[in-house]
C-alpha cells in the first residue's frame, strides 16, 4: 500500500481556507463573509458578518434591516475584524493583511485603509470593482485568490476523516506511580 504524501499549504491557501472557516458564523443570509487580519504569519483576529454583540441577528425572527437595496443590520466581516483587534490589547492592525472570502464594499474599504493595512487578499469579486481601484490607489497590494482544485479536495477531505490518534509504541511512555 502507498503511503499518502503529506500536504502542507501555502500562506495563503491556509488563511483563506480559514477565513471560509470563519464565514461560516455569519448570521446574515444574505451574505455570510469571513476574514481574517494576519500580521507576519500570525492571525490577530477574525470577522464575520453579524450583528452587534446583543442585538437582533438578520437570520433570527427580527430579520434584514433592509435601506436602499443593502441589509443594514450586520457589521461586515472586514469591519469586525478590525473591531476585533482593536478590543485586544497590544493588537496592531498596521502593516498587516486581510483575507477575506468576497472583496470588500467601499466602506469597508474606508476601514481598511483607515487601519493601515498594506495587503487584501479576496476570494470572489463582490459588486464594488471599483473597490479594487480604490485599494490600489491607497497603496494597497490587492490579490484575487485563485482557488485550486486540488488544495479545495484536500480541505474537503480533511473535514471527512476522524482526528487522528496517535497511539504511543509500548515501552516509550512510563507512568509514575504517585
Amino acid at each position: 500500500m502507498e503511503e499518502e504524501k503529506y500536504f502542507r499549504p501555502n500562506w495563503d491557501d491556509y488563511f483563506m481556507a480559514l477565513a471560509r472557516i470563519v464565514a461560516t458564523r455569519g448570521t446574515c443570509d444574505r451574505l455570510r463573509a469571513g476574514a481574517i487580519l494576519v500580521k507576519d504569519k500570525r492571525i490577530i483576529s477574525t470577522g464575520y458578518n453579524g450583528s452587534p454583540p446583543g442585538l437582533p441577528h438578520c437570520d433570527g425572527k427580527e430579520g434584514h434591516l433592509m435601506e436602499e437595496g443593502h441589509c443594514i443590520r450586520t457589521i461586515h466581516g472586514e469591519h469586525n475584524t478590525i473591531l476585533q483587534a482593536a478590543k485586544i490589547p497590544g493588537a496592531s492592525t498596521d502593516g498587516g493583511t486581510l483575507y477575506c472570502t468576497y472583496g470588500p464594499c467601499m466602506h469597508c474599504c474606508k476601514y481598511v485603509v483607515a487601519a493601515g493595512i498594506k495587503r487584501i487578499v479576496f476570494g470572489k469579486v463582490y459588486r464594488a470593482e471599483q473597490a479594487i481601484k480604490y485599494l490600489r490607489n491607497a497603496g494597497l497590494q490587492v490579490d484575487i485568490y485563485e482557488e485550486k482544485k486540488d488544495i479545495n479536495d484536500f480541505f474537503s477531505n480533511l473535514f471527512q476523516r476522524q482526528i487522528e490518534v496517535m497511539k504511543p509504541k509500548e515501552g516509550d511512555v512510563k507512568l509514575r506511580n504517585e
